[in-house]
């Protein structure tokens, strides 16, 4: 996402209620199709700029309206007003919520969320609590966190797309730990932490790298082991890697968006190929978030419309596999995510 604003310290007006509501209902896997919604489809997670909010909403309902029926929304976070995060400057540091996904760490759950203007937290979820936060550069965008990742240890990475870095912050020796390792990487945007090769791989603007993680938990280190290029889309102009995800239920995998298209990368081979089911409908241009539910086979993604009240926004999560579509009446939806714990 680039931002361009008349004033690089203007915050967004407005905020959502702080905290967190209600804990996620089970998906039932008996329950009947409704609606062309397959049984046991999982809720949606999202961020939702308008009202700088993280959201998730119920899966059964094609149209969310929280202003007339709260009740599609299963649970919410916002920092604003929330004392446990008051040192995080959320007034000017949450705005523009960029990423949200859901991790499992000692038996709890987690909900990772970063902002542009610096702020950057792994939240309890359903009770709020803070597990670590950092604020980068508060009130600008001049690092811009854009996406962060939960490891096996405790500690978190932060991708941050205009500071051109990846952290790794010692985050496991408390909610305010602030030592970190960095490493360059132009353009970083997504995060994703491969158990099973025991590598951080992080995508930028031209390549997807693999860092090795080493030192301890108080002092890591990131160390660069391998990358790759991304699929040139235009002639003369860099890719634009922007998301990167797991390939549900295939290891092997990951999806990865560029401003051009979408493919998945297939780790044994070092190949991006776009031979997955849907793929002539699921990739096109500018593609902010995508995954899928291994369960039912749907895959889900988020790509700006226009008339907004920013070029990157939208109010509709399409939905492939079969087709559909959420739609957030008053939205402004960056990313989208299937809540599938992890």
């Amino acid at each position: 996402m680039t931002i361009a604003m008349p004033s690089r310290r203007a915050v967004l007006l407005g905020a959502a209620g702080a905290g967190a509501a209600a804990a996620l209902p089970a998906a039932s896997a008996s329950a009947a199709s409704a609606g062309g919604i397959p049984a046991g489809t999982p809720p949606v997670l999202l961020t939702e700029q308008a009202t700088r909010c993280v959201l998730v909403l119920d899966p059964r309902r094609r149209t969310w309206d929280p202003a007339v029926d709260p009740s599609v929304v299963k649970w919410q976070f916002s920092p604003l007003g929330d004392r446990r995060y008051a040192d995080l400057s959320p007034d000017v540091s949450w705005v523009y919520p960029s990423e949200a996904k859901v991790r499992r760490l000692r038996g709890r759950t987690y909900v990772l969320t970063t902002a542009s203007f610096g702020f950057v937290a792994v939240v309890e979820h359903p009770t709020g609590r803070r597990y670590w936060g950092t604020a980068i550069g508060p009130g600008d965008d001049l690092f811009n966190p854009h996406s962060a990742e939960l490891l096996p240890d405790g500690n978190v990475a932060v991708a941050c797309s205009t500071g051109a870095r990846v952290r790794l912050y010692a985050a496991s020796w408390g909610p305010r730990a602030t030592r970190y390792a960095e490493a360059e990487l132009k353009g970083a945007h997504g995060l994703h932490w491969d158990g099973a090769r025991k590598v951080l791989w992080a995508l930028g603007d031209d390549e997807l790298v693999a860092y090795a993680v080493g030192g301890t938990a108080a002092r890591p280190t990131l160390t660069r082991r391998s990358a790759v290029g991304l699929p040139v889309g235009t002639p003369g102009r860099t890719p634009g890697g922007h998301d990167l995800f797991p390939v549900a239920g295939r290891p092997g995998r990951l999806w990865v968006t560029t401003n051009a298209a979408v493919f998945q990368y297939e780790k044994r081979g070092g190949a991006f190929v776009q031979d997955f089911a849907g793929h002539e409908v699921i990739s096109r241009k500018s593609v902010k978030a995508v995954g899928n539910d291994p369960r039912t086979g749907q895959v889900l993604s988020t790509v700006p419309e226009g008339g907004l009240g920013e070029t990157w926004w939208t109010t509709t999560v399409s939905v492939h596999r079969p087709a559909g579509a959420y739609k957030l009446v008053n939205g402004g939806i960056y990313k989208a995510r299937w809540w599938l714990p992890a």
